[in-house]
């Protein structure tokens, strides 16, 4: 069966789906989306996704597409027709419909999206040997805390970053401070073996990955804080890690022509990913 999409209220093929030509995601990003991972058949953190998802269309006021129950029935469902176990699930509303005008329109009804689509297990050089990333300067608005859309400054980092044979491009503040990834968020190991990252303000997206692995790493007793760190700090780390829906926890071992720590992935850095795959093992075990 080919692959298939859920466009405003339809199953679809998806080399069939479509969105209108003044939908206001397609002429202004106005709208939001959740990328949420998809392992051995389980949605992953499915409620704290939804949770953000609800709190970035508050943020932009923008109207719930259809109730939370209807919203799992329907990620099931195209899971299902896609055959999916192990991935992402896509979600995208945008404010909808209307003649292109700045304001918002009065009568449009949000438009959602859902598209689907399998990943492979990251390789085993990718975990032993770690990966490069660059710093850009930070260009993107005030509010990082909004899942939105409008991702031109990210695309940009991120083709910088494939440019310069790097994964990840970190952004960083006019006095150096790391904000995050252009898709992930950015975490350091000191020499005392204490893991840092930056406190989940409007300056960063709040990673669900992000929120779960806090969790992991307080329940194992390991030594943390929530706090801003330079990029300086971060080159003198012991490890450095990146965390996302797809990367889960991978660990970065060069910044620009910087080697972090003996230029292998940390072992702090691969304890914290088994902890968290068994995370999502006990989430499997429970359904």
């Amino acid at each position: 069966m080919p692959r298939q999409a859920y466009v405003n209220g339809r199953f679809l093929p998806h080399r069939q789906a479509s969105v209108h030509i003044e939908d206001r995601g397609y002429q202004f990003s106005d709208g939001i989306y959740e990328v949420v991972p998809v392992y051995h058949g389980i949605i992953v953190d499915e409620d704290l996704h939804l949770d953000r998802l609800d709190r970035s269309l508050r943020e932009l006021e923008i109207d719930q597409p259809c109730s939370r129950p209807a919203m799992k029935i329907l990620t099931r469902e195209l899971m299902r027709r896609n055959g999916l176990t192990h991935g992402l699930v896509y979600m995208q509303v945008t404010r909808g419909v209307a003649p292109r005008d700045h304001k918002f329109p009065k009568d449009a009804k949000p438009a959602l999206v859902m598209t689907t689509r399998q990943t492979k297990p990251h390789s085993a050089e990718m975990l032993s040997e770690g990966l490069k990333v660059i710093t850009i300067p930070e260009r993107r608005w005030a509010r990082r805390d909004i899942k939105s859309i409008s991702l031109l400054p990210n695309i940009l980092g991120k083709q910088a970053a494939a440019e310069a044979g790097a994964y990840e491009a970190w952004q960083l503040e006019e006095d150096g401070m790391v904000t995050e990834g252009t898709s992930s968020n950015a975490w350091i190991v000191t020499k005392d073996n204490k893991v840092i990252t930056r406190a989940a303000t409007q300056s960063i997206l709040n990673g669900i990955t992000r929120i779960s692995l806090i969790k992991v790493i307080e329940a194992n007793g390991y030594s943390f804080e929530e706090r801003p760190f330079s990029i300086d700090e971060a080159k003198a780390a012991q490890e450095a890690f990146m965390t996302s829906s797809a990367s889960l926890v991978l660990p970065i071992t060069q910044i620009d022509e910087d080697t972090i720590g003996n230029g292998h992935a940390g072992i702090l850095t691969g304890k914290l990913r088994a902890h968290y795959i068994e995370y999502m093992e006990s989430l499997r075990t429970a359904s």
